[in-house]
Formats: structure tokens, C-alpha cells, sequence
């Protein structure tokens, strides 16, 4: 099997987190986030460099304290819609929350991106971590973990299940004979399950890659779990070469232990490279970008994402860090729940515990071009990565990256130099699921 590694591009428009200044660089149009031409660039550049996907992130909540992109983006599957019109094989994954939309109605628009892109759409399940989003939807709280995990697994199934409604030859559309639709082709669902009740059938039928490739972006115990029974690709938070692999090594093993193939699963990890003519100034544009946006408020609010955007702002700085256990449950448990763990562990205050989660940390990606392909060699071979997911501060940053270091990888035969096929699926070497409905009959004989 041939060594490819995958790349999807992350745009964050006029600053995400840890650019809550990027709004102020000259180089980025103030109204980036809101501007459909700002993503048709951004993908349209991604693709001349042959990248995976363009992956387009989403949240339902916000306050004043979020970053910049957060206050102010366009919904992922309306974005996505417009730049398939304008792109022919990058792929175009869009979060969608499976706590916060039905699946019928998710699951059609998810469908109508895939015909109107040719085969090129992904979803990225995720649950929702911001508590404050139950209020939006008419719920005085915010779902339990257990509960939403429940539910994305209930609901990706009955997505599926409602994407085979239409078997590939159900419109014979014979002039002749009259025939439109072939009912026997068209299957209703009929679910009804802990979380759903959902008869079909759905109104739309498969793409060229069968169904939209299901992403999701696990941490947890029950976010990898969920993963390993259901996404073909995962984004993963990266941290240390060592982290990385015990993470894709426990994807991995989790994957197969589910009964499915491995290979089945794209692990992407997070980069954010930094390219310039040589290490050192790479390194000092790092240190600096980090300077712009370390401020303590912002990172006092940073910090209470993890806990349900949970105000930190009422207590003492400088006493021990507050018993905030209870709000770990309905937020990013996982990160959550280590913050406190240190807290309590090395006796930390609320300042202490602010500053340490938002300190200056090197990313690995950052150097002359050929520093950072190394790097990327280095971690494709360590088993930390199938691709990557690069977020990118401005298009300098991207033509840096693209010019520079794609090159070198396609030169040592570690990226594609042309696309291998017209849909998402086949560019990340993903089989195309069979119609279940076709399938059983062909294995009754029929």
C-alpha cells in the first residue's frame, strides 16, 4: 500500500482560538467569517495543492468572550453548498451537532451537499460541549454525557439507515414503459429507538460515493468509542509526538475491535505550521503570535469553555481553584476533568490555573520547509497520523506552506500529486458503503 498522508485545510476566518487578534492583520478582511468568497478562496487555494477536504468547524452558542470567528460565521452546510459549486474534487466537511438537530432533516441536507458536490461531503458528528446551547433549543439543561453519546450513535445509525432509502437503481426513468420509480427500489426506515422514532423514507437518493464520510472529533473514552463503531475519520487534538500515538494507536485498536478494518479510519491530528526562510525566525514568529494573543481575561474566559462557558470571573484569583467538579459532566469532561486534577494535585490557584492552560507550548510544525517536512515524515512514521488538519493564521501562511513544504513531501512520495478520484471517499481511500437493502438481496438470491 502506497504512503499517502492526508491534509484538510481549517479555515478560521478573522481568528479562532488563540487568534482572538487576528481580526486587526492587515493581510485578513474584517467581514472574513461572514464572507463567502473569503471560503471559495480558501478552498479553491487548498485544492490547487491537492488537499483532502476543507473542514469547516461549528457551534450553536456563544457570549462576548469567544473568539472573534465564533461571534460572527456562516451556517457549515450552506458555506459548504456554495464552495461545491465552485470546487470540483476537494472535499467538504461540515460540523453538525447530533444533540441539537434531528436526523431526518440533518440527514437530507447532509445528502443534497453530497449530489450538489458530486460525492464530496462529510460530516463532522460532534455533541456539544457548550451547556449554554440547550437554551437555544428550548431546554433548561444541557444533556447529560452518557446521554448525548447515546444519541450521536442512534442518531449516525438512523442517518445511515435513511441515506439507503433509495437502492442505486431506483429511478429507471423509462419513457417507454412510464416508469419513473421502481418501488421496490424505495425502502422505509421504520426506526424506533431510545432516542428516535423515525418512519422514512428520506426524499433524496445516494451520491456517487454512497453516503457522506462520517468524521467526529473524540477526546473521551466515549468519543473514541464512538469513533471506532462509526466514523471512517477522526480529528484529533495532537499535543506531544507520544500523546499522538497513544491516541491513534487506541483508535486504531478500538476500530478493530468493532470488527472493522483499521484502515477505515482516518486519524487527522491538529497543525497549526508556522513556515518562514529559516528555523529561527519560524520560531520567533511563534513566540510572537503567542504574545499577540496572550491576554489573562481572554484566557480566563478560554478556560471556562471546558466547564460549560462557566464564568470563572466571580471568584478569587488567588485562592485555591474553585470545585467546579459538577460542571465538568455537561462540558469537555475530558479536558475538564485533568485542569482540575492539576488544580488539586499541585495545590494551584484560579490565576495559576488560567495562565497554565493557555501557556506558550511549541508546536512541532514550525521551521524553514524543510524542517517542517521532516517533522511531518517523522510523525507519519511514528504511527501519530493518518493527515493532518491545518489551521493556517492568513493566506501568506497557507502559499508558505503550499509552496514550500508540499513539494518536498510529494518528492519523497509521502503526498499525491494529482488527485486519485473525484469524491471524498475515494480520495482518502475509503471503499463506498453498499445499499443495504441491495446487499441483503443479493445475499437472499434475489
Amino acid at each position: 500500500m502506497s504512503r499517502r498522508i492526508h491534509l484538510a485545510l481549517h479555515p478560521y476566518g478573522v481568528g479562532g482560538p488563540g487568534q482572538h487578534g487576528l481580526w486587526k492583520d492587515p493581510r485578513v478582511a474584517k467581514n472574513a467569517s461572514i464572507d463567502i468568497n473569503y471560503y471559495i478562496q480558501q478552498a479553491q487555494a487548498a485544492e490547487h495543492a491537492l488537499f483532502d477536504a476543507l473542514f469547516v468547524v461549528d457551534s450553536q452558542f456563544i457570549n462576548s468572550t469567544y473568539p472573534s470567528h465564533y461571534l460572527n460565521r456562516l451556517e457549515p452546510l450552506t458555506l459548504l453548498s456554495a464552495v461545491a459549486t465552485h470546487t470540483r474534487h476537494i472535499g467538504l466537511v461540515g460540523t453538525a451537532s447530533s444533540t441539537y438537530n434531528s436526523p431526518f432533516n440533518l440527514a437530507r441536507r447532509f445528502a443534497s451537499l453530497d449530489l450538489i458536490s458530486g460525492g464530496r461531503a462529510g460530516w463532522n458528528v460532534v455533541t456539544s460541549f457548550d451547556t449554554g446551547t440547550s437554551k437555544n433549543f428550548g431546554l433548561d439543561e444541557h444533556l447529560d454525557y452518557a446521554t448525548r453519546y447515546g444519541r450521536a450513535l442512534e442518531f449516525v445509525q438512523v442517518a445511515r439507515g435513511l441515506w439507503d432509502s433509495y437502492e442505486d437503481d431506483a429511478f429507471p426513468a423509462d419513457v417507454e414503459r412510464g416508469v419513473f420509480l421502481d418501488p421496490e427500489r424505495l425502502h422505509a426506515l421504520d426506526h424506533e429507538g431510545e432516542h428516535f422514532k423515525v418512519a422514512g423514507p428520506l426524499n433524496i437518493s445516494r451520491s456517487a460515493q454512497g453516503q457522506p464520510v462520517i468524521f467526529q472529533a473524540g477526546v473521551s473514552a466515549e468519543g473514541r468509542d464512538l469513533a471506532a463503531r462509526v466514523a471512517e475519520g477522526i480529528y484529533a487534538p495532537g499535543g506531544t509526538l507520544e500523546q499522538a500515538q497513544e491516541y491513534y494507536a487506541d483508535i486504531k485498536k478500538r476500530t478493530a475491535a468493532h470488527g472493522r478494518d483499521p484502515e477505515h479510519i482516518k486519524v487527522f491530528i491538529h497543525g497549526g505550521p508556522i513556515v518562514a526562510a529559516t528555523d529561527e525566525a519560524a520560531r520567533r514568529r511563534e513566540r510572537e503570535i503567542f504574545e499577540e494573543d496572550n491576554d489573562f481575561e481572554r484566557n480566563l474566559a478560554l478556560l471556562g469553555r471546558s466547564f460549560g462557558a462557566y464564568d470563572f470571573s466571580v471568584h478569587d484569583l488567588d485562592a485555591p481553584f474553585p470545585d467546579v467538579a459538577h460542571l465538568a459532566e455537561k462540558g469537555g469532561r475530558t479536558g475538564a476533568t485533568k485542569i482540575i486534577e492539576r488544580a488539586r494535585e499541585e495545590k494551584l490557584t484560579l490565576r495559576q490555573v488560567a495562565e497554565g492552560a493557555n501557556a506558550f507550548r511549541r508546536s512541532p510544525f514550525v521551521g524553514a520547509p524543510e524542517t517542517v517536512a521532516d517533522t511531518i515524515e517523522q510523525w507519519y512514521d511514528a504511527g501519530t497520523l493518518d493527515g493532518i488538519n491545518l489551521a493556517f493564521r492568513n493566506n501568506d501562511d497557507l502559499e508558505l506552506f503550499v509552496d514550500g513544504v508540499v513539494p518536498l513531501l510529494q518528492k519523497r512520495g509521502l503526498f499525491r500529486t494529482e488527485y486519485e478520484a473525484d469524491t471524498l471517499r475515494g480520495n482518502l481511500g475509503l471503499p463506498i458503503p453498499a445499499n443495504r437493502h441491495t446487499r441483503e438481496r443479493e445475499l437472499a438470491g434475489g
